[in-house]
């Protein structure tokens, strides 16, 4: 198992990611680059903020890496995830999987965000321009 895993402050750059899990045996290089958006609910949002416990979000990254290359034939993924402030159109997450061919690629980017939403320590906070409020991953 080829991988990556990477909880830090500084800005992700996507094209990185892309660099790190390219090899001339894959097909396909699928990725999930998550952005901040500037609305939730219809509620202007001005910016998030991430916290992790990042020994336990680490462990749990792993676990669903290693589960994810025991269900599809890949072979490279890299996720890294950013914590702090982040503003409109900043880049919380990547997640690049390389594989033979694109379907696996595609249903295993999907699982691991979907996975990591659920159950990895990061808790995001969104700021409102009157408040601000810690949300669940999935409401």
């Amino acid at each position: 198992m080829d991988y990556s895993i990477q909880i830090t402050e500084k800005p992700l750059v996507p094209e990185v990611a892309i660099q790190a899990v390219s090899t001339p045996n894959a097909g396909a290089v699928n990725v999930f680059v998550g952005t901040v958006r500037n609305a939730t609910s219809g509620k202007k949002v001005v910016q998030l903020e991430f916290e992790a416990y990042e020994p336990m979000a680490t462990k749990e990254l792993v676990k669903i890496v290693e589960q994810a290359f025991r269900q599809w034939p890949l072979q490279k993924v890299v996720v890294c995830h950013r914590t702090g402030v982040l503003a409109i159109g900043e880049v919380p997450v990547v997640i690049a999987v390389a594989t033979a061919h694109r379907k696996a690629g595609f249903q295993a980017c999907e699982f691991i965000i979907d996975t990591l939403k659920q159950t990895v320590p990061i808790w995001k906070k969104e700021k409102y321009e009157d408040g601000e409020v810690w949300v669940a991953a999935h409401p």
